[in-house]
């Protein structure tokens, strides 16, 4: 047997794929088709299994806020012209709103054709509410489209970690980010030091979390059909599975085209986010998968900075479904109470909802708020009449966290193509299931061999001692690393070489 001569020689394991009986998607799939079949023949026991779902879906939310922060302040603190990150947020809002106007168009567009509320004849006058719709009927008609302005600024520096306001800690963490890359290198390279590493932490205790995605999965599925049953599905079926088709349509035709332009497939995307897309429909809400995108946006070729800043501000701002949600509902509201409305009252309609949509961002029961405002706004249709749709938002809200996630995804790579940044040859192999090195300046940890489906072969460890392979790790990695420690010189090397600057897979941590 021919000895390693020494440890230079030395090439860490590739990882490989987990076989599909391994893969998370291939458990949380089932947990939802487990959940599914409880809730319909033990509704009882479907309804005892809230606590599971909530418990799970609490334990992520935990967590959002500080990967916000901490990813947002370590990619602007890295960047060595921070007028980049300015233009970023700029084509990212004119993206977003672009985007709104065509899902709004669109939802008009699908009502406008079937007229599914013509029939009804519903009197508003006889509409009762209920005490959770009431609430936010009331607070929706108080609500002011510009409040989001004055709301983006927190009370104190805990007050957004504590209430889980993913706004005001983009506010913070854009801040603290832009003010530790201004004191340079000196002072804040230790903290931009201590930001990375407590990165890694969190994602440490996420990949825990993560091992318990199909409990999660399956107390919600189970609670949802349990407590709404089959019947609310079949009472307004024709509106669900309207709103379901337009999104659908939505996803391939416009999205698609978006990633046409990009040269890449919407398909091939999906199938690459099947994990997250699996775990938004189990738990009907898409702030559990917000990590999972940011890290496999990373993964696929797409800056820090960029997903950092785009990600979390479009869960805020990007909301396609939402917007589809919105125009869909608000005219079949119309026509159930026989409103008539002209064309020039739906646009103007959609000018509203432009502006309430926001209004209503980060807030619990945002939909519905937005809704109300909207409608109390221009005055022709009665607020009241959301008690319609009122029954079956439990089950469009799953449409609509899945449209907004993906329309988030479209926009991340759209403006990283915008800031000429996204490797396309990477995000095709990545799509494709490659294994890939870790991007420029990354290691792959626990939590990406989690999401990626990843895993480590069994590694017959080079004879040479532990600080051999101490120093190869530290070497031409090690030095790459330093881009994350945030050395300006390091940084502007890592834009200017890309990913053509692996030449060999980096070591698992």
């Amino acid at each position: 047997m021919q000895s390693i001569s020494s440890a230079e020689d030395y090439q860490p394991p590739i990882p490989t794929k987990k076989r599909w009986y391994k893969q998370l998607y291939f458990w949380v799939l089932t947990a939802i088709v487990l959940g599914i079949l409880v809730g319909w023949l033990a509704p009882t026991a479907g309804v005892a299994m809230e606590p599971i779902g909530t418990t799970f879906v609490t334990a992520m939310k935990m967590l959002i806020g500080p990967i916000v922060f901490l990813t947002i302040v370590g990619g602007i603190a890295s960047v060595a012209d921070l007028r980049r990150v300015g233009m970023t947020g700029v084509k990212a809002l004119t993206y977003f709103q672009v985007g709104t106007i065509i899902a709004m168009v669109t939802g008009l567009v699908a009502i406008n054709i079937f007229r599914l509320g013509d029939g009804v004849n519903a009197d508003p006058s006889t509409i009762e509410t209920s005490e959770s719709a009431q609430k936010l009927i009331t607070t929706g008609e108080t609500k002011q489209w510009w409040e989001f302005l004055t709301h983006l600024v927190p009370e104190s520096v805990v007050a957004p970690f504590v209430e889980g306001d993913i706004l005001q800690i983009i506010f913070m963490a854009v801040i603290f980010g832009v003010a530790l890359n201004a004191v340079g290198h000196a002072i804040g390279g230790p903290v931009l030091d201590l930001i990375n590493r407590l990165t890694q932490i969190t994602f440490k205790i996420l990949n825990y979390i993560m091992k318990l995605a199909p409990l999660g999965a399956f107390g919600a599925m189970a609670y949802a059909i349990g407590k709404y049953g089959v019947s609310t599905l079949t009472s307004l079926g024709s509106l669900i599975l309207l709103f379901y088709v337009t999104s659908a349509l939505f996803v391939v035709v416009v999205l698609g085209s978006v990633m046409a332009y990009l040269r890449l497939n919407i398909f091939s995307m999906l199938k690459y986010l099947r994990e997250e897309l699996l775990l938004i429909l189990g738990t009907s809400t898409a702030e559990p998968a917000l990590p999972g995108l940011m890290r496999k946006l990373e993964y696929a070729g797409v800056s820090k900075p960029t997903v950092g800043l785009v990600v979390p501000t479009g869960y805020s701002f990007n909301l396609d479904g939402a917007a589809i949600y919105l125009s869909l509902a608000a005219l079949y509201i119309a026509q159930a109470t026989n409103t008539d409305l002209t064309i020039g009252q739906q646009l103007g309609l959609l000018a509203v909802m432009l502006l309430t949509s926001k209004g209503a961002a980060g807030v619990a029961g945002g939909g519905f708020i937005a809704l109300t405002a909207t409608l109390s706004t221009i005055g022709h249709i009665p607020a009241v009449g959301i008690m319609l749709i009122f029954g079956i938002d439990k089950f469009m809200s799953e449409c609509r966290a899945l449209v907004n996630f993906i329309g988030n995804a479209v926009a991340t790579l759209f403006v990283a193509k915008w800031n000429r940044e996204l490797d396309v040859d990477r995000a095709r192999r990545a799509f494709a299931g490659e294994v890939l090195p870790p991007p420029a300046g990354e290691t792959e940890n626990d939590f990406d061999m989690e999401i990626l489906e990843h895993e480590r072969p069994h590694e017959n460890h080079h004879p040479a001692d532990n600080s051999d392979e101490d120093s190869h790790r530290n070497g031409p990695r090690g030095d790459r690393h330093d881009v994350a420690l945030g050395h300006p010189a390091a940084v502007r090397e890592d834009h200017a070489q890309g990913d053509a600057a692996v030449t060999a897979p980096s070591p698992s941590r």
